[in-house]
């Protein structure tokens, strides 16, 4: 095992948990050890307490007249459950064909640790670096970085850069280098539906009170028309349409179109909104998503009751120029009005973030093109991305920098679920990625 797997493996073995208030210590513990590893690197590390969980922020010495270039990654993870369907324990991590499997291995320890590991390697080559460093790694990502936006305003001028870097997103197939320009936005909540005072037996009373999870049922189904788009009054009112050359860009892009989805995924057809391709619902159309459903008996066997309540957790995928509140305002009013007979209603909003969009072919963008260039042998293809990053959005507003989006994460990485993997091949290619990044950023 090389050196730079050696550092992976024992950063994989932090079961940094965020979500999760018994697995603080580790996220900690997680946080101590890249501000040991970033010190030996010879660069000023520090460790900074939040409400929550801690930021680390290292640079170099800054040098006048060069390119600041600021790197964000996230060392926080997902919970591992259901832990039955993991082939190996998800804080124990292995090598089996060719990947690291491993919570955390692509998102986004394999990803942040390889920017890191590749300074490391230009430190120890040539002494310098080609640009003033920040790194910013935080350990709330993936709650929603409630106190990263609060830091970055504590801290704006310490910050200031030109440009950042982030690799927390994907490519579009094995070996296809690809930038990323935009992210979809979110919002979520929670809507609960109460009836009786307790569960029913439903003989002696269905029929004549609402059941909660039937009018939950109904609920949810309000929420799309028959041919997949969304049906909340207004939902698309703010919608940026796509430009012409993304669609005839994004036509050509491999990996997305229906038969890799479909392998991808496993399902057995693909469903969406009429009128645009797999990669345009994906990277420029919103949604409106059931992440969790819940009411009843859930056992073996039959249980004839009616349930006192029962719930449903949504999720909002957002595409410029879409705002969350206003978003979650309109599913609110929406809910509302479709909520039926005979139960009561709460909503309750969870996190959000704004969608994000930037120009690829600005200067940053054609040197970010290029290093992927460079390490790929290929020509890079130009996509926004499915997923949120709320920070990256919050990153422009505060620090006034754009962020390049350099995925090396595959569609089947697992990444929120079991047996999530990251290849050694792109692990590696992203040292090589990080070192040739700077060198492009440095001569922008």
């Amino acid at each position: 095992m090389t050196p730079q797997l050696a550092d992976l493996f024992e950063f994989l073995r932090f079961p940094s948990v965020s979500t999760d208030s018994r697995h603080a210590g580790d996220v900690r513990g997680c946080a101590g050890w890249l501000v040991a590893k970033l010190s030996a690197m010879g660069l000023g590390a520090e460790l900074h307490d939040t409400p929550g969980h801690p930021v680390v922020v290292a640079r170099n010495v800054h040098v006048p007249g060069r390119c600041t270039v600021l790197i964000y990654g996230h060392y926080d993870v997902q919970p591992v459950d259901p832990l039955a369907l993991w082939t190996s324990a998800p804080f124990a991590p292995e090598i089996r064909d060719g990947k690291i499997w491993a919570r955390g291995a692509t998102d986004n320890k394999g990803q942040m640790l390889a920017h890191l590991l590749g300074v490391e390697q230009t430190l120890r080559d040539h002494g310098d670096l080609p640009v003033n460093l920040i790194f910013l790694f935080e350990g709330e990502e993936e709650i929603g970085s409630p106190n990263l936006a609060p830091f970055l305003v504590r801290h704006r001028d310490a910050l200031r850069c030109d440009v950042i870097a982030i690799s927390d997103t994907g490519m579009v197939a094995p070996g296809v280098p690809t930038l990323g320009y935009g992210l979809r936005g979110i919002t979520c909540c929670e809507a609960v539906l109460r009836g009786p005072a307790g569960d029913l037996h439903s003989g002696l009373f269905g029929g004549a009170v609402a059941n909660p999870a039937t009018a939950i049922g109904r609920l949810i189904a309000s929420l799309h028309d028959a041919d997949g788009r969304v049906a909340i009054d207004g939902f698309y009112d703010q919608v940026r349409p796509l430009e012409n050359w993304e669609r005839r860009m994004w036509s050509q892009v491999p990996g997305v179109g229906d038969l890799e989805m479909l392998e991808t995924t496993g399902c057995p057809g693909l469903f969406g909104e009429p009128g645009y391709t797999t990669a345009e619902r994906i990277w420029a159309r919103p949604t409106a998503e059931v992440n969790g459903l819940g009411g009843g008996y859930q056992g073996e066997g039959s249980k004839t009751v009616l349930p006192a309540e029962a719930f449903v957790k949504l999720s909002f995928r957002l595409v410029p120029d879409q705002d969350p509140q206003d978003i979650m305002a309109k599913v609110t009013c929406h809910l509302a009005s479709h909520c039926p007979p005979g139960v009561t209603l709460e909503v309750t909003s969870g996190h959000d973030g704004k969608p994000y969009v930037t120009d690829p072919h600005s200067r940053y963008g054609r040197a970010a093109q290029a290093a992927l260039r460079a390490v790929f042998g290929a020509e890079p293809v130009l996509i926004r991305e499915g997923g949120s990053i709320p920070i990256v959005q919050t990153f422009r507003e505060i620090l006034g920098a754009d962020s390049l989006l350099l995925g090396l994460a595959l569609a089947d990485a697992q990444i929120h679920a079991p047996n999530e993997n990251f290849p050694v091949a792109n692990f590696e290619a992203g040292i090589r990625l990080n070192q040739a990044l700077l060198q492009h950023l440095a001569s922008a």
